[in-house]
């Protein structure tokens, strides 16, 4: 097998998938309302929970409890998630994660209209959350190639969708636990989950690749790491990313709060972040309809517009000049995410591809906190201007380091993807 990736043949068969439309096929519109139904979902647990705690007279420290059990068993479980999914097949899976996290949802609900006596019950009920989402989200890639012909269309519709519900999902909690209880929160959200369950039941997929029977999870679990190691333009692409969430992404958002929110508000600094959320829905329609030759070639040249927003915190901009620059990086973020899930979806082969996924996923988010954590100290240390100066000039590195290798800027789009 190719350690290059350029020479390994197209994995991924177009003319696999049934005949119809090339995005918005019969299967495709069933997933697109299950995954859109279940973001929203998702979308709103955070702020719903955190409302809920405070409203309950439970202080900061449980609300970062509750998160954390969210993350944790998220980051611990999706490696297997993706062994699972390759096994059972990722819809029965889904649809499992689904049923889990309606059921959880409703038991929240629960807790929350007899106020919080426990906190344990609400932190075991997040952690199931988190391992139902962990079970979830290697099959949410893998399906993709399965329901639309055109894939990176696909993806860009997906995060366009994505983009949306990250909007609306926590406006709409908030809105919500503001005139009526967190229950009614969390039964809206298991509502959500309801709809998803649904839209996957009824597609229509034809066989799934799946690993050779009778072998352990243990050797799947393996088989899956050496098929990742073995693709030098995936694991070096997750290599580098790795540097971008500890200087770049990770430190970003708390130390551009620490300048912005005593500058101009919260108000203020949240529209900042809803221009960001309008990039990533540019980001999306640019991806369906922009098909490059050399797709992460493209995408690394799309994440050189990050740089200007720490940059522009640091020169002092004003407002809608920093507004413009969140969108110019929503847009880039996006465009590079679309160019990364196409690429693996149709260079992976089927039976492998949710156990690469849940690597791709592990290896994304791993150091995501590290970077967050480190960006109180280092501020403190350095001055947050050193600290965004470092992180945008680490955006630039990245994006040079993913243009300078080989197997990197040289892996080829699939044609018909």
């Amino acid at each position: 097998m190719t350690h290059s990736g350029l020479q390994q043949p197209p994995l991924f068969d177009p003319a696999a998938v049934p005949a119809g439309p090339a995005i918005w096929s019969r299967n495709f519109r069933y997933y697109f309302t299950a995954r859109s139904a279940g973001l929203l979902g998702h979308t709103m647990l955070p702020v719903a929970v955190s409302a809920g705690l405070i409203a309950s007279g439970r202080g900061l420290g449980s609300v970062g409890l509750a998160l954390a059990c969210l993350s944790a068993s998220f980051a611990g479980l999706v490696l297997l998630g993706g062994v699972l999914a390759d096994r059972f097949t990722a819809r029965r899976m889904m649809i499992g994660a689904d049923l889990t996290n309606l059921t959880a949802r409703a038991l929240m609900a629960v807790v929350f209209f007899r106020g919080v006596g426990h906190l344990w019950q609400l932190c075991a009920l997040m952690a199931v959350a988190g391992g139902a989402a962990a079970m979830f989200q290697p099959g949410a890639a893998s399906t993709v190639p399965l329901v639309a012909r055109d894939v990176q269309g696909a993806n860009g519709v997906l995060r366009t969708s994505e983009a949306l519900t990250a909007l609306l999902g926590p406006a709409l909690a908030g809105l919500l636990v503001g005139a009526a209880a967190t229950g009614w929160v969390m039964v809206i959200a298991a509502v959500t989950y309801g709809i998803s369950a649904c839209g996957l039941a009824a597609l229509r997929l034809g066989p799934v690749p799946a690993p050779p029977p009778g072998e352990s999870l243990w050797r799947s679990l393996v088989g899956g790491w050496h098929e990742f190691r073995s693709r030098q333009w995936l694991w070096g692409t997750i290599v580098v990313w790795m540097f971008y969430t500890v200087l770049s992404t990770g430190p970003l958002l708390p130390v551009a709060a620490g300048v912005l929110v005593p500058l101009y508000g919260s108000t203020l600094f949240g529209l900042l972040s809803g221009a960001f959320a309008v990039g990533t829905v540019c980001g999306g329609l640019l991806a369906i309809r922009v098909k490059p030759l050399r797709p992460l070639a493209a995408g690394a040249l799309a994440l050189l517009a990050f740089p200007l927003y720490p940059l522009g915190i640091v020169l002092g901009w004003p407002v809608p000049a920093l507004a413009a620059a969140q969108v110019l990086v929503g847009t880039g973020v996006t465009f590079w995410g679309v160019m990364w899930a196409t690429s693996v979806q149709t260079q992976v082969p089927g039976e492998v591809l949710n156990r690469i996924h849940s690597y791709d996923v592990a290896g994304s988010v791993c150091m995501l906190p590290v970077g967050s954590a480190l960006a109180g100290p280092a501020a403190a240390a350095f001055g947050p201007d050193v600290v965004l100066a470092a992180g945008a000039l680490g955006a630039l590195l990245v994006s040079g380091a993913l243009l300078m290798s080989t197997p990197i800027r040289e892996l080829r789009r699939v044609e018909g993807t």
